[in-house]
């Protein structure tokens, strides 16, 4: 008899964000679903881990689903999920009440839950939906998600997946993520007491590249963007490699000048060709 798929289920908001139950309830047609969360709000921790104090690991049932709580980060949501969770084979995190785009990934403690599942060899999808005012409406998002889970759920090549859902979807979009533009700000204040305080924030940013994530959120399409945890610049490695040096046989430069590719997505299924062609 063939194993349940085993999806363990994330995020940065909390165990008690109602988009983590949300993608709970659609990730539950794809497999057996555990959650382990956060157990207060830890938004824009990106890749921190608590190496300084110990970690607990609750029991906090959640609806109908097994479910944890940690006093830590994401990531170490993810690792002492998968520590106690033996074989698992997919990771969601979300649904982020709030997109990461762009170079939000860099802050992001929704994707970085994500990226701690392809550190540990296991596969991950990081999920954000937009909040327009108040809480975002699951319901109006949940065929789109669903469809978006069974397109990536059987993708067991992609290590590592941003997606973000609009408000109102019009489809699915492969892309790529934007880094042209930084939407990071400093912003200043003063407290009661008027000492100085300041607050960093993020500021709107109006135009992006055609084929980003960015352009293709702005024009209502759900942004699916496969990333990799290689954060080599291989064109300014193959500059710095052909202006020569003397390393020796068995260098480390010459190693990585054999092993460097160009990587593509191309569609695996007709189903990824006709999203390929929207």
């Amino acid at each position: 008899m063939k194993r349940k798929r085993r999806i363990l289920v994330s995020n940065d908001d909390g165990i008690y964000s109602p988009g983590i139950l949300a993608l709970a309830k659609a990730a539950a047609h794809f497999g057996e679903v555990r959650i382990v969360a956060p157990d207060v709000e830890q938004s824009s921790m990106g890749q921190a881990i608590t190496s300084s104090r110990p970690l607990r690991y609750r029991r906090t049932p959640l609806d109908k689903f097994e479910a944890y709580r940690v006093n830590g980060t994401p990531a170490d949501c993810v690792a002492l999920g998968i520590h106690h969770w033996k074989r698992v084979d997919l990771v969601l995190s979300g649904i982020n009440l709030g997109v990461n785009l762009g170079n939000a990934c860099w802050h992001s403690g929704t994707l970085a839950a994500a990226k701690q599942a392809a550190l540990l060899g296991v596969r991950g999808i990081a999920l954000s939906t937009s909040v327009l005012s108040g809480e975002p409406d699951f319901a109006t998002i949940e065929p789109c998600l669903c469809e978006v889970l069974g397109l990536l759920v059987p993708e067991n090549d992609m290590l590592l997946v941003n997606v973000n859902i609009p408000a109102r979807p019009r489809g699915i979009r492969w892309t790529r993520q934007a880094v042209l533009q930084y939407d990071g700000e400093v912003i200043p204040g003063k407290d009661p007491m008027k000492r100085p305080i300041y607050w960093f924030t993020v500021k709107r940013i109006e135009a992006a590249e055609g084929g980003t994530d960015l352009w293709a959120f702005s024009r209502n399409w759900v942004t699916v963007t496969p990333l990799r945890l290689d954060l080599t610049d291989g064109e300014a490695l193959s500059r710095a490699l052909a202006k020569g040096g003397k390393p020796g046989k068995s260098s480390p430069s010459r190693i990585g000048e054999k092993q460097q590719t160009k990587v593509r997505v191309k569609p695996s299924s007709a189903r990824q060709a006709k999203l390929f062609l929207r």
